[in-house]
């Protein structure tokens, strides 16, 4: 059985958010803490990012990927739609991140680009993403990226069975707990 398979036959849920919107997702730890059951959640799609080119200002030949509002993203969203079915991908507005449905083209190393995240130089992470594909919008020209990182989600399973979501706050409190037991699980 090749992973394919064992994503289909693994239990699915679904995560909503604010705006009602919904996010399918994989089931991939269940763990129990202080009586409580807590998942790990993966899409089942594919999640997306999209992201603005600017120049820098120091050097004009150089060019920097940067995060966009969720009201830009509302404006670019039907050319972003059209761009990536043009590659048999169907990009959806789902709860907490874009996804695409489809199958991703392999990735090559041209395609792979590497952005540091974070708020100072001294807590900056590094992030991989491929890039599917590029697009302009009113002048402005976007770049429509997975990341190559599975994206996972940490959720809470209330009374009704459903998840919801753990609040920055709730994760850091609970983080060392969940960590820990996942990391016995895998011994």
């Amino acid at each position: 059985m090749d992973a394919d398979e064992a994503d289909i036959d693994a239990p699915t849920v679904s995560l909503t958010d604010e705006q009602g919107r919904s996010l399918v997702c994989y089931v991939e730890r269940s763990l129990e803490v202080e009586g409580k059951e807590y998942v790990l959640l993966m899409p089942v799609d594919n999640p997306i990012e999209i992201f603005a080119w600017e120049a820098d200002e120091e050097d004009e030949d150089e060019e920097t990927l940067i995060d966009i509002e969720d009201e830009e993203i509302d404006d670019i969203f039907p050319t972003a739609r059209a761009v990536l079915a043009e590659q048999d991908l169907t990009l959806n507005r789902t709860a907490l991140t874009l996804t695409a449905s489809g199958d991703l083209p392999a990735a090559t190393e041209d395609d792979i680009i590497t952005l540091d995240i974070g708020e100072d130089e001294a807590n900056l992470d590094s992030e991989q993403f491929q890039l599917l594909t590029n697009f302009y919008y009113e002048e402005q020209e976007y770049a429509v990226c997975t990341p190559l990182d599975p994206l996972l989600f940490f959720a809470r399973m209330n009374s009704e069975g459903n998840p919801e979501l753990l609040s920055p706050e709730e994760f850091q409190l609970m983080r060392s707990q969940l960590e820990d037991q996942l990391f016995d699980d895998l011994e």
